[in-house]
């Protein structure tokens, strides 16, 4: 991994991205795997638009990606991302939001949109 100078506009920018608790939950979440829209919509209880909303913040910025899988799309952490080295160690400090994504399977609702 080639460690690059971030300007500082950046780093602020990301820092207010991450500032909020919704889009630093949904980087967590998709650490280690990707989710559907529908699956955030479950787990904060909040509207599509408005987690789609919060999607194309971190999309614009390149911190997700997008993988079609027919007519789903699933986001999760772009790894090659510039900014990826460092939001790293901040999601490494963060508790484990695994749980979140265990009750949806627990309560047959992961994954409800395919």
């Amino acid at each position: 991994m080639i460690q690059t100078t971030i300007e500082m506009e950046e780093v602020a920018l990301i820092l207010k991205l991450l500032g909020d608790n919704t889009r630093l939950t949904m980087m967590k979440l998709i650490e280690k795997q990707a989710c559907c829209v529908c699956e955030f919509v479950e787990i904060f209880h909040v509207s599509q638009p408005s987690i789609s909303q919060h999607l194309r913040k971190l999309k614009d910025l390149g911190l997700v990606r997008e993988d079609r899988k027919g007519q789903w799309i699933f986001y999760s952490i772009d790894k090659n991302n510039e900014y990826y080295s460092f939001i790293k160690p901040i999601l490494d400090q963060l508790p484990n939001q695994d749980y979140k994504l265990k009750e949806l399977e627990e309560n047959g609702r992961r994954i409800s949109c395919c």
